[in-house]
């Protein structure tokens, strides 16, 4: 990649930008309150684990996660909550640079166990989280649908 990236923690002032990744990917997120999902994440351990990547300055992806201490069946462990790359920065290492960057963390900080959950049929995503060196988990999604 020939362009400066850098890899910061995420801002309340990135939640537009945000956003707009998340718009260039799939039109059905226009309805999601990003705002709060960046609030949330911003507000938990001073946001140190909920990332961007920016390129000559602009936001082009971004990783929100947090840690989890009383799971099911499980001790400390973390969670990649939200996770997005603009799609003309797709294929370039920057999902890579923010999860590398996002495991050190938690590595430093003890945690043994990072999950995820992926759409089943996203090959996209379960061919990234895989890249990654995620496999099957112990655990099954529930769902109830109100």
């Amino acid at each position: 990649m020939e362009e400066s990236v850098s890899i910061r923690e995420i801002r309340l002032e990135d939640t537009q930008a945000i956003q707009d990744i998340r718009i260039a990917i799939s039109d059905e997120d226009a309805v999601v309150d990003f705002q709060k999902l960046v609030e949330q994440h911003v507000s938990i351990a001073g946001g140190k684990t909920s990332l961007l990547a920016e390129v000559d300055g602009q936001v082009v992806a971004y990783m929100l996660s947090t840690t989890l201490y009383a799971g099911f069946g499980i001790g400390k462990s973390a969670w990649i909550v939200s996770f997005g790359v603009h799609p003309d920065y797709m294929g370039k290492g920057l999902g890579i640079k923010l999860a590398d960057r996002i495991f050190a963390i938690y590595k430093e900080d003890g945690v043994k166990s990072i999950y995820s959950s992926v759409v089943w049929d996203s090959i996209d995503l379960l061919s990234f989280f895989k890249k990654l060196g995620f496999k099957r988990s112990e655990f099954i999604n529930l769902k109830k649908d109100l």
